[in-house]
């Protein structure tokens, strides 16, 4: 274990929590954010998605509810996607420590959330939307709240989130910290923070990345149901290993029954396998006895595999860095490999977000859909849609949640 985290003043509990998960070596902004935040001071931290950002709020607020109870922590966070993004790691940090968490988002069941949110979860994660329609219903109880987390600030302000997140304001103890993230700090974030932090620590982080040479990239512009033909089809092409990206761990489990099914070896990573169950998929997949592995991005971490032939990013990632890190893993040391990309229409926006990071657009490959592991595939997906079964391929991830309408109200509430 790098001596780095454990300067952080983090406990041995949680050193040994980083080590199962293989983080070695603190980024920039939690070697910047985690100190002041153990110290229960206020944050704003200037951090895209993909630089470490929420490790850096889990962990130090993890150390400070350890040993309490009640709802703790609440973070919020502008869309379902990211909220999801975020419940990986505060699942893989304060189970550890015994700590549990809710998920409170648009577009699922609000009767599963008001039980979650009944046996008081250490952590509550929401979008602003659902979070104030609970709060309207005296769903929530927040009288024991020590921090709040404002994740992408920049963008609820953007989506119209500011009436929402006044009234989440009004429902807060005046006295907490509040740890505010923003890959931007223009004069909107910068006046909402000045009017709700008290004396804050700002940190700030660089965003980073160029792709890895060796790696041959390639970007596929499918449709949704087509993504499993043409990862099957792709696979069928060589015997080299495969390492596929998914956004969420449901999706991880899809797609390696998919591969168990056409008869490839496959084992799966995300936060919900065991250790045991995580050094089986990772050794299997060293050794060769797994031809495919299916991860999320927060479990790929510190997966150390010099020699893997290809990466396909099955799903777009969460955010332009993680790209970067993922086609990285094709072109270690001298090796070189294929790195595939599919894209349905409206990703449009993120290809273009993954491009300008890297400074380079991602060449275009046509679907080889006149190719007959394609075609065989396709007409199984056909078949299934026509007799949904347990082979019935799925199709794409749940649908953003929806935006609420933009107001503008007076900013008058402050935080002392």
């Amino acid at each position: 274990m790098s001596e780095s985290f454990e300067r952080l003043g983090l406990s041995k509990a949680t050193l040994g929590a980083l080590r199962r998960v293989r983080f070695t070596q603190p980024t920039p902004i939690q070697s910047q954010a985690i100190p002041p935040a153990l110290s229960g001071k206020d944050i704003i931290g200037c951090a895209a998605t993909g630089t470490g950002k929420t490790a850096a709020y889990v962990l130090p607020l993890v150390e400070r509810f350890h040993s309490k109870s009640g709802t703790l922590g609440l973070v919020l966070a502008p869309t379902r996607e990211l909220i999801q993004q975020i419940a990986e790691p505060v699942q893989v940090f304060a189970e550890a420590r015994g700590l549990t968490h809710a998920v409170v988002i648009g577009g699922e069941d609000m009767g599963a959330q008001v039980e979650a949110l009944k046996a008081q979860p250490t952590f509550v994660l929401a979008t602003p939307g659902r979070l104030v329609d609970l709060l309207e219903n005296g769903m929530v109880d927040f009288s024991k709240l020590e921090a709040l987390v404002l994740d992408e600030a920049d963008r609820m302000l953007d989506m119209g989130f500011f009436p929402q997140l006044e009234r989440i304001f009004e429902a807060l103890p005046r006295r907490r910290q509040t740890l505010l993230f923003s890959a931007t700090l223009g004069p909107d974030v910068t006046e909402f923070a000045r009017e709700r932090l008290y004396r804050p620590v700002r940190v700030e982080v660089t965003r980073s990345g160029t792709p890895a040479e060796r790696a041959e990239q390639r970007l596929y512009i499918v449709k949704a149901e087509e993504k499993s033909s043409l990862l099957l089809t792709l696979l069928a092409e060589d015997s080299t290993t495969a390492l596929v990206f998914t956004k969420t761990k449901e999706r991880a489990d899809k797609v390696m029954r998919i591969l168990q099914r056409a008869g490839h070896k496959s084992a799966v990573l995300h936060a919900d396998r065991t250790q045991n169950q995580r050094r089986q998929a990772m050794e299997g997949f060293r050794k060769g006895t797994y031809r495919c592995l299916v991860a999320t991005d927060i479990a790929a971490r510190g997966l150390d595999v010099e020699d893997v032939g290809q990466v396909i990013n099955y799903d777009l990632p969460h955010s332009p860095e993680d790209y970067v890190h993922r086609i990285g893993r094709t072109a270690r040391a001298q090796a070189s490999g294929v790195a595939s990309t599919f894209a349905i229409p409206k990703d449009k926006e993120v290809v273009a977000q993954i491009e300008r990071v890297m400074r380079g657009q991602i060449p275009r490959v046509p679907v080889p859909r006149e190719d007959p592991v394609f075609q065989e595939a396709w007409a199984q997906f056909l078949a299934s849609q026509k007799n949904p079964g347990p082979a019935q391929q799925e199709s794409e991830a749940p649908k953003r949640e929806q935006r609420r309408p933009e107001g503008r109200h007076a900013r008058t509430h402050r935080k002392r």
